[in-house]
């Protein structure tokens, strides 16, 4: 078994937990100001949604370090590290150049996310853990799926006992 992955593993993970807590600290009161870039979200549903998907990263890389080459696990954190690359672009860069003003994330999202990302994609695919054939569509499958999650994970942070 190759270093490479497991290693870019571990960086996608801490780089997506300082993204993320970037993003809880300073998106909420940023939302309030974004108007048609970014829905108003609270800080209460925003934290949860932020903590669920840094846990199901870290969980999504265990499996995948666990179940090995072409496992299901490495396909998910291949597909979620696809993304958080996307991510990077959109909303990050466009926020920023749309808002003229700092976007939270985008620092985290330039700085760490990107290389690390990027590193895992190509740690997954030089190292046999996905298979290109397969991963053209389960990783977008697994863009849409995070994508998806997001209101839902909003609506049961703000249904929450504070």
């Amino acid at each position: 078994m190759s270093a490479t992955f497991p290693v870019a593993s571990l960086a996608f993970c801490l780089a997506i937990s300082a993204h993320n807590l970037e993003e809880a600290v300073w998106l909420p009161a940023w939302s309030e100001r974004a108007g048609r870039l970014h829905a108003r979200v609270g800080a209460r549903e925003f934290r949860f949604a932020v903590i669920v998907l840094t846990a199901l990263a870290w969980g999504v890389a265990v499996s995948a370090y666990l179940g090995g080459r072409e496992s299901v696990g490495a396909y998910l954190l291949a597909g979620y590290a696809l993304a958080m690359l996307l991510n990077v672009v959109a909303p990050h860069l466009a926020a920023t150049a749309l808002m003229r003003s700092y976007a939270p994330g985008t620092a985290t999202a330039v700085l760490l996310n990107l290389p690390a990302c990027a590193l895992l994609l190509r740690a997954a695919l030089v190292d046999g853990y996905v298979r290109p054939d397969v991963f053209l569509y389960v990783g977008p499958a697994c863009v849409v799926a995070l994508l998806a999650s997001i209101p839902l994970l909003f609506a049961i942070g703000r249904r929450l006992p504070v």
